[in-house]
């Protein structure tokens, strides 16, 4: 479990822009740990974990794109039912909010990862940790 910068990169929503981002960030060898977008009538909210962030933000913003950055908490959890409820569960046991998530593992797999925003991370890994 980890606190990591999490770049929110807002997007026309128009084919070839997420390809131009993540061209933008392959060229300059920045590799893509986390992704989610959400879309909406005229933009896309595209949230990315890198293994570079200072240099991404940089290259994002040279590109001339809106990036804005937060701390999220990075966690690895078990892969089987209940994983999520339980981690959900403790936060909310302790008065900690989660502002939005994501996550991904593959069948089969014994473990995912789990990217959440909560207002205060450093508390949120002092209750996960527990």
């Amino acid at each position: 479990m980890r606190v990591d910068k999490q770049l929110a990169v807002f997007l026309e929503n128009k084919p070839g822009n997420l390809a131009r981002m993540c061209e933008a960030l392959a060229q300059k060898e920045i590799n893509l740990l986390a992704l989610s977008v959400s879309d909406t009538v005229d933009h896309a909210v595209v949230r990315i974990v890198v293994d570079k962030p200072t240099e991404a933000l940089h290259v994002l913003g040279s590109a001339g794109m809106l990036v804005v950055e937060s701390d999220v908490l990075v966690v690895e959890v078990p892969n089987r039912p209940g994983a999520l409820a339980e981690v959900a569960r403790r936060l909310a046991d302790s008065d900690v909010n989660i502002e939005y998530a994501y996550c991904t593992t593959a069948e089969g797999q014994p473990s995912g990862t789990l990217v959440l925003r909560t207002r205060d991370p450093e508390r949120a890994t002092e209750v996960l940790w527990d």
